[in-house]
């Protein structure tokens, strides 16, 4: 009856380390797909796939239509150990660039501006975000 005990009680303490993992610590080097499945009896179809790199952060995110081909396409980058993207390259289902937006973020990383450019780097517009707290 102890070792019973005892056995619950490791598997009990590491099941609270696993739950303690951060959730940036549970996405290093994943890669998660969504499946649809139209019926029992049908393959099922690949809808998103999303990509995390070693560090956690989301790094492609690729919608796929019924066909299984891409429909569209973005890429994350990053400056360094940052947490927030500094760019994202969208794609459509020829993955050609369709447009690139960059960001900026204030000290508490909440983004405070975003440049919107097309694929030859002309800027299409700009959108300012602004947060009050009541």
């Amino acid at each position: 009856m102890n070792k019973r005990i005892a056995l619950l009680l490791v598997l009990c303490l590491l099941g609270g380390c696993l739950c303690a993992q951060t959730k940036t610590e549970r996405k290093k080097n994943l890669v998660v797909k969504e499946l649809n499945y139209k019926s029992k009896t049908a393959a099922p179809l690949l809808d998103h796939q999303t990509t995390y790199d070693a560090l956690g952060r989301k790094i492609e995110e690729v919608e796929y239509n019924t066909s299984q081909k891409q429909k569209t396409r973005e890429v994350y980058e990053y400056e360094g150990n940052a947490k927030k993207p500094k760019r994202e390259i969208d794609y459509n289902d020829k993955n050609k660039v369709v447009c690139i937006k960059v960001f900026e973020y204030d000290e508490q990383g909440q983004k405070t501006k975003q440049y919107k450019y097309d694929a030859h780097g002309t800027l299409l517009g700009t959108k300012v975000y602004e947060y009050s707290y009541k």
